[in-house]
């Protein structure tokens, strides 16, 4: 017998009539058992709403100590898509039912709004609180009795899962999973090619991976600094128009791979996220501004510690360079999935964009860049391993491009599937904004209609 006490929950909750689940590895059934959630963000909350919703027995477990911890690692950032895009729609129906008070649907929250104004109220409802594990990190799964070459009674087997909370190793069981763990904690290195170096871990001390918060915790880091911005999306130039509200008492250097600086602006005026679009046009002013100075297309080699700062080098058209020195760097270099503790399980990962396979040619920049893809759900997102899912930003591997709302339709659909509900699960739905821009690579295999021909995105 194996209990889990969850001494954050209460009583009264939808599935389990107390505030233990009890999972029985021994002699439970698989029907018996609940379908386990890792991560709880927006997408795994959202997978949880839905679960509650039809009463079904799931598990929420969450590394951190508070639901969307990753996301208040930037909450001080302001979205660019409004609370209208960023609401689970059972999620909205399940608080409602709770006098939940929603927000103005046209204004941006900030990542902290979006944390404390809806993720933890979702949290705490009776329907959901009882069935979060929070401090408890997943550190491998895999088939029961099998290891992963095991093929007999493969698809009947459930899954257990090995959790470390609060210093105790702990194993449970699960009919299915569903992965929302997330890309944001697994950051790319500054390195062009894209490994760790020695040097860039040494010199970790001057490098923020992420976006700071430099109008308040981290304005004392950049003051007065020559600062190297390297990436060039939008995190990045989150960054840099941050930075340049210290005006005269910061040196911006803003380096990226890109072949032209115009390839960072977006669609401007052109993107149906106002908010996005807008961080384009500032960027484009702050640029021909001279406010900052940059470097691209550039390739990072090398980081060298100087008596006057950090040297960066690297290839960019004229060959090899050195750029003058910085005192810091702030890393937008994008992120990576972490599937180390799923290496029992057997999943279909595309070898490039490191997402589910099946959903690469949607998003692959390769092919196409398009911000908005396709609606899709269980049928794209299904692994060879039976009832395990991965969702949310982690299912797009290393491409940029996720929304939020992109993930509640693809959990939508896995909860209609894994509940018996095949019709709503074939039936995909999602209405997202325009970028603005659109480009396809009419390659020997034409993906243009993975990108513009729906009604989604059209170029």
């Amino acid at each position: 017998m194996n209990n889990i006490e969850l001494k954050q929950g209460n009583t009264g909750g939808c599935c389990v009539p107390a505030a233990k689940i009890n999972l029985d590895v021994a002699k439970s059934s698989n029907k018996e058992l609940p379908i386990a959630i890792i991560g709880a963000g927006p997408v795994g909350l959202a997978a949880a709403a839905h679960l509650a919703n039809i009463g079904e027995r799931f598990i929420l477990l969450e590394s951190g100590d508070s639901v969307g911890s990753n996301i208040l690692n930037w909450g001080h950032v302001r979205l660019f898509s409004p609370w209208q895009y960023n609401i689970d729609k059972i999620a909205k129906k399940i608080l409602e039912d709770h006098d939940w008070k929603e927000p103005v649907l046209n204004d941006l929250p900030l990542g902290s709004e979006l944390v404390n104004d809806y993720l933890k109220p979702l949290a705490n409802l009776p329907e959901i609180k009882p069935y979060l594990l929070l401090s408890t990190k997943v550190v491998s799964i895999s088939k029961k009795g099998l290891d992963k070459m095991k093929s007999a009674n493969r698809k009947k087997s459930s899954f257990v899962l090995y959790l470390e909370q609060n210093g105790v190793s702990k194993r449970i069981e699960a009919r299915a999973v569903i992965d929302a763990t997330g890309t944001w904690s697994h950051p790319n290195p500054i390195n062009a090619d894209n490994v760790w170096t020695k040097e860039e871990i040494e010199l970790k001390q001057h490098i923020y991976y992420g976006i700071p918060d430099i109008k308040e915790e981290h304005k004392v880091k950049y003051k007065g600094k020559r600062v190297a911005v390297v990436g060039g999306g939008h995190s990045a130039i989150n960054t840099i128009l941050e930075l340049s509200q210290l005006n005269d008492d910061v040196e911006i250097t803003w380096i990226m791979r890109k072949k032209s600086v115009e390839d960072a602006y977006g669609g401007e005026d052109k993107d149906a996220l106002e908010a996005r679009g807008e961080l384009g046009s500032r960027i484009h002013q702050l640029v021909d501004g001279g406010q900052v100075k940059v470097y691209t297309p550039f390739f990072i080699h090398q980081l060298t510690k100087t008596n006057d700062g950090i040297a960066i080098t690297g290839e960019s058209e004229d060959g090899e360079e050195t750029l003058s020195p910085v005192d810091e760097i702030i890393a937008n270099t994008g992120s990576r999935p972490d599937f180390s503790f799923e290496r029992e399980i057997r999943l279909n990962i595309d070898t490039a964009t490191e997402s589910v396979e099946a959903l690469s040619p949607l998003i692959d920049p390769n092919l196409h860049s398009c911000g908005t893809v396709r609606p899709h759900g269980e049928e794209i997102l299904r692994q060879p391993e039976k009832d395990f899912y991965i969702v949310g930003m982690k299912s797009y591997g290393r491409a940029p491009t996720f929304l939020m709302a992109t993930g509640y339709e693809q959990v939508r659909s896995i909860v209609a599937h894994l509940t018996g509900d095949f019709e709503s699960a074939r039936k995909v739905e999602l209405d997202l904004p325009e970028t603005g821009v659109c480009s396809v690579n009419l390659g020997p295999q034409n993906y243009a209609q993975s990108c513009c021909g729906t009604e989604v995105s059209k170029c």
